[in-house]
């Protein structure tokens, strides 16, 4: 950042709308440390579209969904790199900068989905079904990804699954994401029985009451919600996809079934859009904080190291997806 760097008081006018004035002064002093340690320590915030706003608008320099945190993970040219996000996001950005510094701000921050599967448990569908080729979600372990294939995200499952050339794949571990891939391929789809704890909360019951409390509502799902969820939605697409449709159809009023700071860092850019904010949190994205953020830059914690001959083979299923 040169002269004309920005500053907690300059930054405001991008989250005013979503953030009251009489809480900003709360976030003030981290934003204005975050920043300089930026410049000090030649660091990167990587923020997940789940983050809070004073996060995502105020203090990360890539923000996006999985694929796209991972593709521009790529192109880092920063020594280190803060994942503004959970566990799994932090291992793939260190599978593809292995040379970096890549820090977690709090360990605690999983994911139900990588929770749901181990690397035995790879390896015995493996056994069950010899020669199905295993395309693992990137919310997933590193472990996990090193005994798969190829990875994929919510964004590029379906031409994942197509690239392959094959007529029947493993698709783990999100049991719906897999359903409503299967829905829209010819490739018969053996799934896994994990779920997304804030995604399998929402119900078809809940898009009927919004529908019928907000007439003329859009309703835009995350395919990690359970299919009759997405089939009761006008479209269904990724945490990207979510925001490009709002962008592009500009919709009166908008309802994003998904993890609730989604539609806050979204209506930043739309303030002519109504959006209806169902509230399922994500606790374990929520753990990031701005205080944790600046700590993880100030005492270098918490680094990620993956195990050198598990990370080849983990980043070899990650740069396949890449390469889709």
């Amino acid at each position: 950042m040169s002269g004309t760097s920005p500053s907690a008081a300059t930054l405001y006018s991008r989250v005013e709308k979503v953030i009251p004035a009489i809480e900003w002064p709360v976030f003030a002093d981290d934003i204005d440390a975050i920043l300089r340690l930026k410049r000090e320590r030649n660091a990167v915030i990587l923020a997940h579209n789940y983050q809070t706003p004073e996060i995502f608008h105020c203090v990360a320099d890539i923000v996006g969904d999985s694929l796209a945190l991972a593709r521009k993970a790529m192109e880092v040219e920063a020594e280190v790199i803060v994942l503004a996000g959970v566990h799994f996001m932090a291992e793939t950005a260190k599978l593809l900068n292995p040379e970096k510094t890549v820090l977690i701000p709090d360990l605690g921050a999983g994911c139900s989905l990588a929770d749901s599967i181990t690397p035995e448990d790879v390896r015995l569908m493996r056994q069950r079904f010899p020669g199905v080729p295993v395309v693992t979600y990137v919310n997933t372990s590193a472990a996990v990804k090193a005994e798969s294939d190829i990875c994929c995200t919510s964004g590029n499952a379906k031409a994942v699954v197509e690239s392959l050339g094959v007529p029947r794949v493993i698709m783990l571990p999100d049991e719906y994401l897999a359903q409503n891939i299967a829905a829209q391929t010819d490739v018969e789809i053996i799934a896994w029985k994990g779920h997304c704890e804030v995604h399998e909360r929402f119900t078809p019951a809940d898009i009927r009451e919004l529908r019928e409390a907000h007439p003329g509502v859009t309703v835009l799902a995350h395919p990690e919600c359970p299919p009759e969820v997405v089939a009761e939605a006008d479209f269904a697409g990724s945490t990207a996809a979510m925001s490009d449709y709002v962008g592009r159809e500009k919709p009166a009023r908008v309802v994003l079934i998904t993890e609730c700071s989604m539609s806050d860092n979204v209506s930043v850019g739309y303030p002519d859009i109504e959006f209806i904010r169902p509230c399922n949190l994500c606790p374990h994205m929520k753990r990031i904080t701005l205080g944790n953020i600046r700590a993880a830059l100030e005492e270098n914690r918490h680094v990620v190291t993956i195990d050198p001959e598990l990370a080849v083979r983990a980043r070899l299923a990650v740069e396949r997806m890449l390469a889709v």
